[in-house]
């Protein structure tokens, strides 16, 4: 065969190989920009927030906090829920009427009976929301895990988004 043939041939498998580069490289760094970043989790937080799991009841350190704040995602930070919609339900874990606009979606539980919340953002479990229970004029309990929450504390949600103001 030819040079010319040889050196034609060496071309294009050049040429054709360094575009599958680039175009790996392009989805890489594509990937890249929409991962999003999250809190690491310990292993504790995981088993609650990834698996699905539960806090022991009455166990929690949110379960009878009743200070003024916000409660955020303990793995993306959304915020999540306003201090003034908690409320003592004695069913052992926080309790809420109310998310924050946006910030919690409802979607059936695996068991088919129940409605699990989870993070509208990272979707990280939350827990379950009951409704018609008579707690409140809303109608609606919030049944969150302490292990899915961070409590900031009212003159530390300044620095925050106004969503959550």
């Amino acid at each position: 065969m030819s040079k010319l043939f040889w050196l034609s041939f060496s071309l294009i498998v050049f040429t054709s190989c360094n575009a599958q580069n680039n175009n790996e490289n392009a989805i890489i760094q594509d990937t890249t920009k929409t991962m999003k970043t999250y809190n690491e989790l310990t292993e504790a937080e995981k088993r609650v927030i990834l698996y699905k799991g539960t806090d022991r009841p009455y166990t929690g350190e949110y379960t009878d906090n009743f200070e003024n704040g916000v409660y955020i995602c303990r793995q993306c930070n959304n915020p999540l829920y306003r201090s003034e919609d908690k409320f003592h339900s004695n069913c052992g874990w926080p309790s809420f009427d109310d998310e924050i606009d946006g910030a919690v979606k409802r979607v059936p539980d695996a068991d088919g009976r129940r409605v699990e919340i989870i993070c509208n953002n990272c979707q990280g479990h939350l827990g379950h929301v009951f409704l018609g229970e008579g707690f409140t004029d809303k109608e609606t309990r919030h049944c969150v895990n302490t292990t899915s929450l961070v409590f900031i504390p009212s003159e530390e949600v300044g620095s925050m988004p106004d969503v959550i103001k």
